[in-house]
């Protein structure tokens, strides 16, 4: 089975930066890196459950003719195993049907807005549509490269933080990078170690866990500033209202609006597979 990271390429400065992202991300994982350079603003990708028309800002098709000599480029010094994916058929309103079989998908915050009028804190409709009902965990980026030696999880002791804390130990056995946990304690301390007991996940947290953060008190965003400013942030994702509300859990909420750092978001159809 492939272990790869899909990338939709943004042929601009910006789109340069994101690009870089993914290079860094298969290459400290070891993983192919999957380009789709699209020629329509508009594709879809067919879930388990769900289906998503992902409608992409002008800027994606900037420069088309020199988009793939750009994509090589990038990657040709990287080491990265690169590939470029095509649609595998057209709908009946004639848009893209783009494979879902991926192991990860790169993001930035969102793909149908224009740079100019987002920023930190804002993660479009269409890109949280695809962290609802992707089956593979999302990378959100931050505007400009930044490499990441360190790897924190944000743990909540829910099934969904426990999904982002596997994934989290495999990313420090495949990197070897330290790992980090962090913990807001809303529940007696003992309740978090009895969840990482119960999943069996007590040894291997030992063995690559470098400092546990735990804060019974201050806000959770405050206490957020202990946190490595290098370290690629893990989280699982879930809504507490209708699904057309597209709302992530509130400390994830809080924390990808006031974090500067690549996040991983795991959510609640998702699973992360590395070989």
């Amino acid at each position: 089975m492939r272990t790869d990271l899909f990338h939709v390429f943004r042929s601009t400065p910006l789109g340069r930066e994101t690009f870089m992202q993914s290079i860094y991300f298969c290459r400290t994982l070891d993983i192919t890196l999957s380009v789709y350079v699209p020629e329509d603003t508009q594709f879809m990708m067919y879930f388990d459950h769900d289906a998503v028309q992902v409608k992409l800002d002008h800027s994606y098709l900037s420069d088309p003719a020199s988009a793939v000599e750009r994509v090589r480029a990038l990657a040709a010094n990287s080491g990265v195993e690169t590939r470029f994916i095509d649609p595998i058929n057209r709908t009946a309103s004639n848009l893209p049907d783009l494979p879902t079989h991926f192991s990860f998908m790169c993001c930035p915050r969102s793909v149908s807005d224009q740079a100019s009028k987002i920023g930190l804190g804002y993660i479009g409709p269409k890109v949280r549509h695809i962290i609802r009902s992707a089956t593979f965990p999302v990378l959100l980026t931050p505007p400009v490269f930044k490499p990441w030696t360190s790897i924190a999880v944000l743990f909540g002791g829910s099934d969904s933080a426990l999904n982002a804390l596997r994934t989290g130990i495999v990313f420090a056995e495949r990197s070897g990078f330290p790992l980090d946990l962090f913990i807001q304690q809303e529940q007696e301390p003992d309740y978090y170690i009895q969840r990482v007991h119960a999943a069996g996940l007590e040894k291997a947290l030992a063995r690559c866990c470098r400092r546990r953060y735990e804060f019974a008190d201050g806000a959770f965003d405050h206490n957020l500033y202990n946190l490595p400013h290098d370290a690629l942030v893990l989280s699982g994702a879930y809504g507490h209202g209708r699904i057309r509300n597209l709302l992530f859990g509130s400390k994830m909420e809080i924390a990808q609006t006031t974090l500067t750092t690549s996040m991983l978001v795991t959510g609640p159809q998702a699973t992360a597979h590395l070989n």
